[in-house]
């Protein structure tokens, strides 16, 4: 597959090195030859240095033999011309852009861009930030979720605490311990250490944990946990832009019986959105500020999100929310190298847009039957949904012939109405949905998997 990028900034380097594999050849383009210079030292990428609408521009980058155009320069207006040249003179196939400007995402101006404009796919990180806290937030105690087999399965990300019943107990005794509930523990984050666990293997406090469970066993796995859904839940945002207030609206949709409180700086824009808003509480004040904590009722938080465009803010207020009382805390934040040391200090959850926004755009480049991909951990691995086709060079194997140690993990295949967790010595057959948990490096090898056989072309 042909793919040409527009723009190397992280989320632009992000696809690239997913993309970079030997069945892809990748162009990136950008203005900056220095960062070209550095991502072509790293991975198997053709660097074109110049500005990303310009015509002569996509003529060298071959955009006339892609079957892919994925605009994400720092200008919303560049990625919507380029896709428009790329569509025009040059007869790109598929064109996604990433739009962060809430003005061009409206109802009406997303329909005339379906309608009228050569963008196929249209990305807003702010958006789908906000659709992910909005599904997280669902479950008490969740960093992340992500709902697959039409919701008959989930993969929860969540953080062990002290007084989590599940810490040190080898993982191949916790259907013992918890004797009615059945739950795989799929990845391990443990500082700076991400590992797939063997059955051996004990969580620790302070680990973040991803496991799979039946939709019906959600609840359940929570409290194994240590994590119990509260009657009257309250939350509470700081920072009222696009993101924060888009989840403000996300909540308010759901019509959850969940109380939600905004601390946004800015009058203006606090006056704004308290107009909008129906069922939010929305206080004008500086988080920083211990008074206006207190009187935001930090203490009586369930979780506080830091959710303002500045990580230093974002850090502090969920590090002084704690201190005051709150029981989680999430922080978002742009830059994730200092991730791990956040943590740390006792942030419970970190909200990468980058890693949101890479996940959002792959599933839009799934090749074969991939009906999902997911990026988690950091990007280190990839949570994988495929449906087994007749066509597909997967069927008739074991699931011990797909199987990779630390690399490839069928983690669940659902047949019909039957869900097998952790499936061993199965035959995969026709119409099988499986959930792979698969090193970020192997994720094209299982993509390839479920791709229609020479034979049936």
């Amino acid at each position: 597959m042909k793919v040409v990028i527009l723009g190397a900034g992280q989320v632009g380097y992000s696809i690239a090195r997913y993309l970079a594999t030997e069945e892809n050849d990748v162009t990136v383009v950008d203005q900056s030859t220095e960062v070209l210079r550095r991502i072509s030292d790293k991975i198997d990428v053709q660097p074109i240095v110049g500005f990303a609408s310009h015509p002569d521009v996509l003529q060298k980058a071959c955009a006339e033999n892609a079957d892919l155009l994925i605009a994400v320069t720092a200008s919303d207006e560049v990625n919507m011309v380029a896709c428009e040249v790329a569509h025009s003179l040059f007869g790109v196939k598929t064109k996604i852009a990433r739009i962060r400007h809430q003005n061009y995402l409206t109802t009406e101006n997303s329909a005339h861009f379906r309608q009228n404009m050569a963008i196929d796919v249209t990305i807003s990180p702010e958006v789908e930030v906000a659709k992910s806290l909005a599904r997280s937030t669902k479950i008490a105690g969740a960093f992340e979720v992500i709902s697959l087999a039409f919701d008959k399965v989930k993969v929860i990300g969540v953080r062990c605490h002290v007084r989590s019943p599940v810490l040190n107990t080898p993982l191949r005794l916790l259907s013992t311990q918890f004797i009615h509930l059945d739950l795989i523990i799929m990845c391990i984050c443990r500082g700076d250490n991400i590992f797939f666990p063997n059955k051996d293997d004990l969580l620790e406090a302070d680990d973040e944990v991803y496991f799979i469970v039946r939709q019906g066993d959600v609840a359940a796995a929570m409290e194994a946990f240590g994590y119990f859904s509260e009657e009257k839940r309250k939350l509470i945002i700081v920072g009222g832009g696009n993101i924060g207030f888009g989840f403000a609206q996300e909540l308010e949709a759901q019509e959850s019986d969940i109380k939600v409180k905004i601390i946004e700086k800015n009058a203006e824009r606090s006056e704004a959105i308290a107009h909008i808003l129906k069922s939010t509480e929305v206080l004008n004040g500086d988080a920083l500020d211990f008074d206006v904590l207190a009187e935001a009722n930090v203490q009586e938080a369930e979780t506080i999100l830091a959710l303002t465009d500045d990580d230093r803010v974002n850090i502090l207020v969920s590090l002084l929310a704690k201190r005051q009382g709150a029981k989680r805390s999430t922080s978002l934040l742009n830059k994730m190298t200092y991730a791990s040391l956040v943590t740390s200090l006792g942030v419970d959850a970190i909200i990468s847009p980058r890693v949101i926004t890479v996940s959002t755009i792959l599933q839009h480049v799934c090749q074969g039957r991939v009906r999902a991909i997911s990026s988690i951990a950091g990007g280190y691995a990839e949570v994988i949904e495929a449906e087994a086709r007749e066509t597909s060079y997967i069927i008739g194997l074991t699931v011990e012939d797909v199987t990779v140690s630390d690399s490839i993990h069928v983690a669940a295949i659902i047949r019909g109405a039957e869900i097998t967790l952790n499936p061993s010595r199965l035959i995969i057959g026709v119409g099988d949905t499986l959930i792979l948990m698969v090193k970020r490096d192997c994720a094209r090898k299982v993509e390839k998997l479920f791709s229609v056989r020479p034979s049936y072309l």
